[in-house]
């Protein structure tokens, strides 16, 4: 049965053309508006969305909402469909875009990401709760919170963005992002875009804004500001920090450094192909992905001889020595300890890149390095998002939690592992207590990519929430009819 509520499918096909066809006569590659000048007005903005102040973008997102309350779930509807549609429809584009701009990962990748926004859920997740009894009848529903500010990544601007609208606009709220300014101009790109399509089909222009020049100024605006109802953060630390001190209802991604337990009971073959997989997926950028194994000794050898067969390439102890030593600088935390620090120009880069710091030579194609490190070693204990996974011996599987737990530094994230022993699995999972716990599989299958489930690339692991949905941003509201209302 079709839904009454969705767009035709030619419909949905005209007004994506439109916007192509759109972007393409105005040159529209990137963001309509500059920065402002010495003479520019304060406030200056570009059409549809894409704003160079804070304020006058938290006051057109919260006139957007009211609007879009107007236009009722048919709205909302219109929206999700749009924004899919386009991703799909553009997905090289704005891949190419997107990994032109950041210059990380892999382009492979960025188009995909783009091409599974389509597995976002939608207005389905928003059902609502009835109880009925003597004294009357009770109706809870999800309820919009108004303009959420959301925070996106460097590391997956344009999808973040989209599967952040899916998700926010299913609840019936408008959003204002300060995107990382490594990925704002394309994320001006795709909102403006969006923006065109929902003019063109409902007639609201301002439904998505973001922050031109997005800078940690506009983001302590954005908390502050008086239109902002929520946040949103999918970011490191500092800014998580700062949401959940704003006073306001905040959703945060916070970071993660997911450790993989091979046990040995398990296909080893299968594994080294997983591990690879999640591991190396848009060169280790997901915060889900594999960062650092720990198998057991007696088939540590055999499962890296398996890595080796599924295309990783190994470093050597000297190599990866001399990779290190480029990819971590001296510092100090903030209790004034030793703390290495990481290169930020080799994240996401490609495993030959790496390679070549290493000074070895691999394929281009390479998807991911690996070598044999111990335990404290800083490819194992720090979050460090390239392609090379650390592998690391343990005696036993008791020994293999416990390294596990003191890798993942209690962030509470992701954490896979590899094992045909049910009480090892159950043992991981309550020791480890992760939001997402994946056995015998990729970490994407965590994610619905290869396993059952959802999709999102906002996983809301320090407030809590898990992998966004629809009702992530909602209030729940209760409208209470009392006495003799039942009819049976």
């Amino acid at each position: 049965m079709s839904n009454p509520l969705t767009l035709d499918e030619p419909s949905l096909r005209a007004i994506v053309d439109e916007v192509i066809r759109g972007l393409h006569r105005n040159g529209s590659t990137a963001p309509s508006c500059a920065a402002p000048t010495a003479a520019a007005a304060p406030r200056r903005v570009s059409r549809f969305g894409v704003f160079t102040d804070v304020a006058a973008a938290c006051s057109a997102a919260n006139s957007a909402f009211r609007q879009l309350q107007e236009k009722g779930m048919a709205g909302r509807v219109k929206v999700i469909e749009l924004v899919k549609g386009i991703c799909e429809a553009r997905a090289e584009e704005w891949g190419k875009l997107e990994f032109e701009e950041t210059k990380i990962g892999r382009l492979s990748h960025k188009i995909e990401k783009l091409q599974i926004v389509k597995l976002v859920p939608g207005i389905d997740w928003l059902r609502p709760y009835a109880m009925s009894g003597d004294h009357g009848i009770t109706l809870e529903e999800c309820a919009p919170f108004g303009v959420i500010g959301a925070i996106t990544p460097v590391t997956h601007s344009i999808p973040t963005i989209s599967g952040n609208i899916v998700s926010m606009v299913a609840a019936g709220n408008s959003i204002v992002f300060n995107p990382h300014p490594g990925g704002a101009r394309c994320a001006a790109v795709a909102i403006r875009a969006f923006n065109e399509a929902i003019f063109a089909a409902i007639g609201i222009e301002h439904l998505i804004c973001t922050i031109a020049e997005p800078s940690i100024e506009s983001f302590n605006e954005l908390c502050v500001n008086e239109n902002v109802r929520m946040l949103c953060v999918t970011g490191g630390p500092a800014v998580v920090a700062a949401a959940m001190k704003s006073g306001k209802r905040a959703v945060c991604a916070g970071p993660g450094n997911p450790p993989v337990v091979v046990d040995g009971t398990g296909n080893l073959a299968k594994a080294a192909a997983d591990v690879i997989k999640g591991g190396g997926y848009d060169n280790n950028l997901l915060c889900v992905g594999e960062k650092q194994v720990f198998v057991l000794e007696h088939v540590a050898d055999r499962f890296m001889n398996e890595l080796a067969a599924a295309g990783a390439a190994k470093l050597t102890a000297p190599q990866l020595a001399r990779l290190t030593s480029a990819a971590f600088a001296p510092g100090k935390d903030a209790g004034g300890c030793s703390h290495p620090v990481l290169n930020r120009k080799l994240v996401g880069a490609d495993a030959a890149v790496l390679a070549q710091h290493a000074g070895a030579s691999v394929p281009a194609e390479t998807p991911i390095l690996f070598a044999e490190t111990d335990v404290d070693h800083a490819f194992v204990m720090e979050e460090q998002m390239m392609p090379m996974i650390p592998v690391v011996r343990v005696k036993n599987f008791e020994d293999a939690v416990a390294a596990a737990i003191k890798s993942e530094h209690n962030y509470k994230h992701s954490a896979v592992i590899h094992s045909l022993n049910v009480e090892h699995m159950t043992e991981m999972a309550r020791a480890l207590d992760t939001t997402l716990f994946v056995k015998n599989g990729p970490s994407v299958a965590g994610l619905g990519l290869g396993g059952e489930g959802y999709l999102n690339f906002s996983i809301a692991t320090t407030t809590g929430e898990g992998i966004a949905t629809p009702r992530t941003f909602t209030r729940n509201r209760r409208c209470a009819m009392v006495d003799n209302l039942r009819t049976f």
